[in-house]
């Protein structure tokens, strides 16, 4: 009996209902050693890939468990990706996709959030804290598509990316004066380049008595401070009621009381809310991509445009420069390693009516 013949006889033996997970277990891999006698080695690998099959991820589960690895994505049956310090790499390790399926079902099961050929998307957190992201036909061509983006379970300090050589020292010292003077900052890069990690660290910094706020997508933030309110948004249901949008949640959180508005991302018309916000205000702190900390700003002045055609820049470009004060940019670099590479200091001109930039440390001196 093979390995995926002993998963089948365990789902089997699940399905009768009426025996927990343990013996379940321990009954196909009594079945399996009378047919092929196996070494004590082997026959642990065999029990924790049935534990896996049975409780957790199945093949997945132990490259989510991997601290290592800091990403899964899956194209097809036969191929599996990995990333590890930054760098790709292909699996020998194959998925069918029924036992994908199975997969995906028992990931979502506890998020609340479905998919469909109605919601042929969906985003997700895993309890380990992981962002799930599933796509399937004919959306994509064939197969299913599932990326796992992993991110630290420790909590990050500027001291820690210091250490790791993701930044300066000079860096590491303006930002921690920067979020202690209730500084607005923008973090911006290419994916994968470490935004949130930053983010998170610059979070850390916050004083313990101030209340922070935060909006995302789907849960990615990890700070620890003791009054933390931290919301996601929700996709709507079959009838196409119940959406919680970011916007949405951008609106609730300043009833909140916050001390400090976090938004994990703006992509879209949500820039719009975070401006109002930040102008009143209230200091706060997002991610966006971007390839430069100028970039970022342009970005920034287009996305609140989306909000509807009674926006327009000669509100927006102002508002901007005014309310961003801090645009620190990370990279990606070719060796797998991440790391700030520009901090810009933003303000906005009455005379020349442009954003202004001048780039850290200069901006010290």
């Amino acid at each position: 009996m093979n390995f995926q013949e002993t998963v089948g006889l365990a789902r089997r033996l699940a399905a009768s209902g009426d025996r927990d997970a343990e013996s379940i277990i321990q009954a196909a891999l009594d079945e399996t050693l009378e047919q092929e006698p196996l070494d004590l080695s082997r026959e642990a690998k065999v029990r924790e890939g049935l534990r896996n099959h049975l409780l957790g991820f199945g093949v997945l589960q132990n490259l989510i468990d991997d601290p290592s690895i800091e990403e899964i994505w899956v194209n097809g049956p036969a191929e599996v990706f990995i990333a590890r310090r930054g760098i790709s790499q292909s699996l020998p390790i194959s998925i069918d996709h029924t036992e994908l399926r199975v997969i995906v079902e028992r990931m979502l099961r506890s998020t609340g959030r479905r998919l469909d050929r109605s919601s042929p998307f969906v985003d997700a957190s895993l309890p380990d804290g992981s962002r799930l992201h599933v796509v399937i036909p004919d959306i994509t061509r064939e197969h299913w598509s599932l990326n796992i983006r992993k991110f630290p379970r420790q909590i990050i300090s500027l001291g820690e990316l210091l250490l790791t050589g993701a930044m300066r020292p000079d860096h590491a010292s303006y930002l921690a004066t920067a979020m202690a003077s209730r500084k607005n900052i923008l973090i911006s890069g290419a994916t994968q380049s470490g935004k949130t990690t930053v983010l998170c660290a610059l979070l850390n910094e916050i004083a313990d008595n101030q209340r922070v706020v935060s909006v995302e997508e789907t849960f990615e933030l990890r700070i620890s401070k003791p009054d933390w309110v931290a919301l996601q948004t929700r996709q709507a249901n079959l009838e196409g009621i119940g959406e919680v949008s970011l916007r949405r949640l951008v609106k609730e959180a300043l009833r909140m009381r916050p001390d400090r508005l976090v938004v994990g991302e703006v992509r879209e018309a949500e820039a719009l809310d975070l401006l109002i916000a930040l102008n009143s205000g209230l200091p706060g702190a997002c991610t966006i991509h971007a390839n430069s900390a100028r970039e970022a700003i342009a970005k920034l002045c287009t996305l609140p445009l989306l909000a509807g055609n009674n926006i327009s820049t000669d509100f927006v470009r102002p508002t901007v420069g005014s309310c961003i004060d801090v645009v620190v940019h990370c990279q990606l670099n070719p060796d797998g390693s991440r790391s700030i590479s520009q901090i810009v200091e933003v303000s906005w001109d009455p005379n020349s009516k442009n954003i202004t930039f001048a780039e850290v440390p200069d901006a010290l001196v």
